[in-house]
């Protein structure tokens, strides 16, 4: 079974933000495995390690994402791909393009992805990426089996499960519950960084840069203002929500 893991490399949950100029300071930051993508990681190894074959993960992003490529090698992944070209950097448009491009070097049974990303949270990519493939999709998996060129996923569904059947190639996301990501071993982890990586620019995909151009902007980052103490209503009922409704339309103005 060929299977490719979409992935990509985010701060750390654990980390404090901090902006410089308008932008997120990177100095100093932890990077980790997308954690949603870490689950389809951990997924497609255990597919390989049920039915055999072969665990391709692919990454579009700057050069120090080769850290989250070799932890998942380290994982079992058996190859590695690096998009490490500026020019292919942009939205949730450009990287489901240029996915997309990169994903057809290679044979495939399954796609595996994130549900979504920590960082901008959009849950587009994996679901524009299916579409340009022209396959079909399963979001927010919890359980996912495979047999005979079928699939058969249970997905998280607002609180229920809805078991969803299909039949192979399928891009599926990984929601968190769908397993327990493993440890890289000490052995792992040394098998890995002696693995080379494959390496993509726009020229290797036969991507027009301009032409998968972002479509979107970020007009402005900002943190969330600092949270204040709670206000207690004093009155009878009546007095409480006249108050509560002046408040919410002259202060809080959300009606």
């Amino acid at each position: 079974m060929n299977i490719i893991v979409c992935m990509k490399q985010t701060f750390d949950t654990e980390e404090r933000i901090v902006l410089e100029n308008g932008k997120i300071k990177e100095d100093g930051v932890k990077f980790v495995i997308n954690p949603y993508d870490e689950y389809a990681v951990e997924e497609a190894i255990r597919l390989k390690e049920q039915h055999g074959g072969q665990v391709t993960v692919i990454t579009l992003g700057p050069s120090r994402a080769e850290e989250a490529l070799r932890t998942a090698l380290a994982m079992g992944a058996d190859e590695g791909v690096i998009i490490d070209d500026p020019s292919l950097f942009g939205d949730e448009y450009t990287a489901a393009r240029v996915l997309a491009a990169a994903v057809q070097k290679f044979p495939y049974d399954i796609i595996l992805c994130g549900n979504q990303a920590v960082d901008d949270g959009s849950g587009q990519v994996a679901v524009r990426l299916a579409e340009l493939l022209g396959i079909p999709h399963i979001g927010t998996i919890t359980k996912l089996e495979v047999a005979g060129g079928k699939v058969t996923a249970h997905r998280d569904a607002e609180g229920d499960v809805e078991v969803v059947e299909g039949t192979l190639p399928v891009l599926v996301t990984a929601q968190q519950g769908l397993n327990e990501p493993r440890y890289p071993s000490l052995i792992g982890i040394r098998k890995a960084n002696k693995k080379s990586l494959t390496r993509f620019t726009a020229a290797d995909l036969g991507v027009d840069a301009g032409a998968v151009r972002a479509r979107t902007e970020i007009v402005e980052t900002f943190l969330p203002q600092p949270k204040t103490g709670g206000r207690i209503l004093e009155g009878d009922l009546a007095d409480q929500v006249k108050e509560l409704v002046r408040a919410l339309r002259t202060e809080e103005k959300v009606l």
